[in-house]
Order: C-alpha cells, then sequence, then structure tokens
C-alpha cells in the first residue's frame, strides 16, 4: 500500500471514530468545513487551491495531502498546482519548505491516480 493510500485509509477511520462520538459541535465544524469548499461565488475548485496555499502556510501535512488530493480529482494541472504552492511559499516564507518537499512527492504520488475517493 502507498503512502497516500495508508493516508486516505487511515483518515477515511479517522473521521468515522471521530464522527462516531455523536456530538453536535463536532458534526457542525465537519459539515461547515465541507461546506466552505462547495461552489459559490467562488468555484470549489478555486477554493481546494485556497486549501492547499493555506494548508502549506499553516504546515499541515495531511491538510496538505488532503487539499493535493482534491486538487487532483478537481482536474488542476501539476504546474497550476505547483503555482498554488508557490503562493503558500511565499506567504509562509522558508518555514514552510519542508512541508513543500513533503508536497511535492505527495503530488508525484498522485500523478495518474484516478482511484482518489476520500
Amino acid at each position: 500500500m502507498s503512502d497516500i493510500d495508508e493516508f486516505i485509509s487511515a483518515r477515511r477511520e479517522a473521521n468515522a471514530a471521530v464522527l462516531g462520538q455523536d456530538h453536535l459541535g463536532i458534526k457542525r465544524f465537519f459539515a461547515l468545513d465541507e461546506a466552505a469548499y462547495r461552489d459559490g461565488a467562488l468555484q470549489g475548485r478555486v477554493k481546494e487551491l485556497l486549501g492547499l496555499a493555506s494548508s502549506l502556510v499553516l504546515r499541515c501535512d495531511d491538510c496538505v495531502d488532503y487539499h493535493l488530493i482534491q486538487c487532483v480529482k478537481a482536474g488542476w494541472s501539476e504546474t497550476e498546482i505547483v503555482d498554488a504552492l508557490n503562493v503558500g511559499l511565499v506567504v509562509g516564507g522558508s518555514i514552510v519548505i519542508p512541508h513543500l518537499r513533503h508536497a511535492v512527492r505527495t503530488l508525484a504520488a498522485l500523478q495518474g491516480r484516478t482511484d482518489l475517493a476520500l
């Protein structure tokens, strides 16, 4: 199993465990998070690029992986995704570089994948 497959599986299991707690506040937050990426004034696919750059700045590799998967599923090209990663690097500075390395490795692992259901 690849690292990205392990990430997808672990994320799916962990989300089920969290939501299985049946806590109203947690369920509301998860619903709010999901709703934030739906089409609105901005297309959902654009919001995924925003989420990716933000996740890079926040130095959250799990979030970076999630948004990379969503960006690939949304049809963004590698060049477009790398341009968004550049924005995150400029905003976040050199402390972001280890997470940029992680993102580039993940992006390479996602190339050609069509089975990326989260």
